[in-house]
């Protein structure tokens, strides 16, 4: 593993917003779509950090893109072959597992963070976080990056359980906006995966189309 992870590569990192948050039957998995160097050189607008590793498992990325790309080709891999071991799909607790033991195991080498979120036939849907150290929780919803900062008061006091996949869409989109506003190394657009037993659905939210709660 640790040729994947060259120090003289690091640099580019995802500055962000992510968050994932469960509702009745599925699971939105969302972040903003800005890169930045040092923390503030935008290097990019339009970075995906929505990284597809199985049919109905993605994840979000925070921290140095070098390593999370890295981190996420192998766990896509692994659970490639999983899968054709065990002829079926992959539990999204065995993703999230994969993850923390890639972050674990290279914990001295790694900045990178992740969110693991989908569905299965045994749980339905779930969300994980994986941090830095390889720590892996479980939980109902999660926000990660530098723009998670501005909004932990907006998301404790409006998320609540079985929400509709339109309550919990405006709910994602609304939390990501906000940090968009506030903080300076988010920003772009606003990616967000909605993943049921029915597939993952991509929506794309351009900037001038998100919701405004100040002057900015």
């Amino acid at each position: 593993m640790d040729r994947y992870f060259d120090q003289s590569i690091k640099g580019v990192s995802t500055g962000t917003t992510i968050l994932a948050v469960k509702f009745n039957g599925g699971v939105i998995i969302g972040s903003d779509s800005r890169a930045s160097m040092g923390g503030s050189y935008v290097s990019s607008k339009t970075i995906n950090k929505l990284i597809q590793v199985h049919d109905r498992i993605f994840c979000c990325i925070a921290g140095s893109l070098a390593d999370a790309q890295a981190v996420t080709k192998m766990a896509k891999f692994q659970l490639s072959f999983h899968s054709i071991q065990m002829e079926s799909p992959p539990l999204v607790k065995a993703a999230a597992s994969v993850m923390k033991e890639l972050c674990y195991s290279n914990k001295d080498e790694l900045q990178a963070g992740f969110i693991t979120a989908g569905w299965d036939r045994k749980k339905g849907p779930q969300v994980y976080t994986v941090s830095l150290g390889g720590m892996l929780l479980s939980q109902p919803f999660t926000i990660g990056g530098s723009g998670s900062t501005y909004i932990y008061g907006y998301v404790d006091s409006k998320y609540k359980p079985d929400m509709s996949r339109e309550e919990c869409l405006q709910f994602a989109t609304n939390a990501i906006a906000l940090a968009m506003g506030r903080d300076n190394v988010s920003g772009g657009v606003v990616h967000l995966v909605v993943i049921t037993e029915d597939g993952a659905e991509h929506v794309v939210i351009p900037g001038d189309k998100l919701p405004k709660f100040h002057d900015e």
